[in-house]
């Protein structure tokens, strides 16, 4: 794995980045083999002396992403990994029962979108261009994805139906789904 840290009001000292990498590296045990994935590691530290820990691991068929925020760095780090780890068991857990069921592997790759901010004013301006391959899944599977990713909808293309749909949290803790035709 290749590790990117970057340091927001702190300096990334050889301890932080060797502790950091030690934790993620226990993740490996999960695969079979090593990925060949960036690690993108965010620290930041906050005038109240809180620090915010965020990592993102973008992969083949998973994006895997958290952010924690603590008192302690290393505490903070500590529970990133713990989210992580149970990111990677949830989607083995997921994938596996997938197999179990339709007795064949469909390839499925997670999208990763974001949000584009903008401030409103006269003439929006697009600040951001995003593209990616809308891979088949199911509603459920996009749902775990957008939860994953922590965002607050996902776009994917439908297995069953094999229409574009739109997959977001409601204000009261549901899930909704929007379809294309």
């Amino acid at each position: 794995m290749n590790y990117n840290i970057r340091g927001e009001n702190i300096e990334v000292t050889p301890a932080i980045r060797e502790y950091i990498e030690k934790k993620v590296a226990k993740l490996e045990r999960y695969f079979t083999e090593t990925p060949n994935a960036s690690v993108n590691v965010n620290l930041k530290v906050y005038q109240d002396k809180k620090s915010k820990v965020e990592i993102t691991i973008p992969m083949k068929n998973l994006v895997l992403r958290a952010e924690e925020i603590h008192e302690d760095m290393y505490a903070a780090i500590d529970l990133i990994t713990d989210k992580l780890e149970r990111q990677i068991r949830k989607h083995k857990t997921k994938v596996n029962r997938k197999f179990r069921a339709s007795d064949s592997i469909k390839e499925t790759a997670p999208i990763f979108t974001e949000a584009v901010p903008f401030e409103e004013e006269e003439e929006l301006e697009l600040v951001r261009t995003k593209r990616f391959d809308l891979k088949p899944m199911d509603s459920e599977e996009a749902i775990l994805q957008m939860n994953m990713l922590g965002h607050s909808f996902y776009v994917f293309h439908n297995a069953d139906t094999n229409h574009t749909n739109v997959v977001y949290k409601r204000k009261d803790g549901r899930y909704g789904l929007i379809e294309a035709q």
